[in-house]
C-alpha cells in the first residue's frame, strides 16, 4: 500500500508565504539557495529571529475562536494578523521556510514533561553535512538557536544550560530536551504526517483536561530577556538576574498580551478580560 510521501506538498507549505514571513521577522533579505547552500549561520539566524518576533500563545484557544492549524490559517494567525501561536503553528510555519532555503529536516512530535504525556509538541530536526540539529521554535521557553542532536551535548543561554540526551522508553529511545537538569520535552524519531498535526491541536485546544484551555499562557524572547504572561502573574527572567514574578491587574494582563506582540482589537481585548476575569474567578474557588 502506497502513502503520501512526507513533502511539501503533503504538508502543503504551497499555503504559506515566505517571504511576508521572513519580512515579518525582519530577514527579508536573507539569501536562497540559488545564492548561496543552507548553513548552521542561517537556521540560527532563521530560528533566533522567529523566537524573538513571534509570540507564543493559546489567546484563541482560550477564547474558542482558533481556526485550527491548516497552514493556511498558520499563516494568517501567525504572520497577517498577528496572534501568536503554539508549537503546531510555529513549527509548521518554521518547517515551511525551511523548505523554502533548500535545508534537509524533519519533523517531529513529543511529550511535554515526562513520559506518559501526549505526543503534543511539534519540533523540527534539520541535518547539515550528516549532523542533526534540534530547532525548538515553538515551546515557548526553550531554544533560541538550534541545539546538536547527539547524546550529551549542552548549550549555554545565559543562565539557562540545555543538554540533549538519548532516553529510554519501553525499549525505543526517545531524545530528550532538558534545561537546568529538568525536563522540557522528548521527541521520538516516528514520521510525522499532517493528520498527526491536527489530532495534536484538536487534544490540546479540545481536550477539556488540557492546561491551554484553562490557562492563559503568552510568552516571548526580547531582547532583555524572556517574559512569560498568565492570568494572574508576569514573570520575566534576565540573565545574571533572579527571576521576578508578580501579581498583575486584568488590565495588566490584557495589556501584557499586547506588549508581548498579540494584537487585539477592542473586542478582543474586552473578550480577553472576560476570560481572565473568569479563570482568576474559578481559581479563587
Amino acid at each position: 500500500m502506497s502513502t503520501a510521501a512526507l513533502s511539501g506538498a503533503s504538508w502543503q507549505t504551497e499555503d504559506f508565504d515566505v517571504p511576508a514571513y521572513l519580512e515579518a521577522i525582519g530577514l527579508a533579505g536573507t539569501p536562497v539557495p540559488s545564492s548561496v547552500a543552507p548553513d548552521l549561520d542561517l537556521l540560527t539566524e532563521l530560528h533566533d529571529a522567529h523566537v524573538r518576533t513571534l509570540p507564543f500563545g493559546n489567546v484563541d484557544v482560550l477564547l474558542g475562536r482558533h481556526p485550527g492549524v491548516e497552514p493556511r490559517n498558520v499563516q494568517q494567525q501567525l504572520v497577517v494578523k498577528g496572534r501568536g501561536g503554539y508549537c503546531f503553528e510555529h513549527s509548521q510555519l518554521f518547517a515551511a521556510a525551511l523548505e523554502h532555503h533548500g535545508y534537509t529536516f524533519r519533523r517531529a512530535l513529543g511529550r511535554v514533561r515526562g513520559l506518559d504525556s501526549p505526543r503534543t509538541h511539534m519540533s523540527v530536526v534539520v541535518t547539515l553535512d550528516g549532523v542533526d540539529w534540534l530547532c525548538d521554535p515553538g515551546f515557548g521557553f526553550s531554544i533560541t538557536r538550534p541545539i546538536e542532536l547527539r547524546d550529551g551535548a549542552t548549550q549555554g543561554e545565559g543562565d539557562r544550560q540545555f543538554r540533549i540526551e538519548r532516553w529510554g522508553d519501553h525499549g525505543d529511545s526517545v531524545w530528550a530536551l532538558t534545561r537546568n537538569g529538568a525536563l522540557e520535552h522528548v521527541h521520538d524519531d516516528l514520521p510525522v504526517h499532517p493528520v498527526d498535526v491536527t489530532m495534536g491541536h484538536h487534544m490540546t485546544s479540545k481536550w477539556p483536561e488540557s492546561k491551554f484551555r484553562s490557562n492563559l499562557m503568552v510568552m516571548r524572547h526580547l531582547d532583555h530577556g524572556h517574559v512569560t504572561l498568565t492570568q494572574s502573574t508576569r514573570t520575566e527572567r534576565h540573565p545574571g538576574q533572579p527571576t521576578a514574578s508578580q501579581e498583575i491587574s486584568v488590565a495588566e494582563v490584557v495589556d501584557g498580551v499586547r506588549e508581548l506582540g498579540i494584537r487585539l482589537g477592542d473586542d478582543d481585548a474586552a473578550a480577553l478580560a472576560r476570560k481572565v476575569s473568569e479563570l482568576r474567578a474559578a481559581a479563587s474557588d
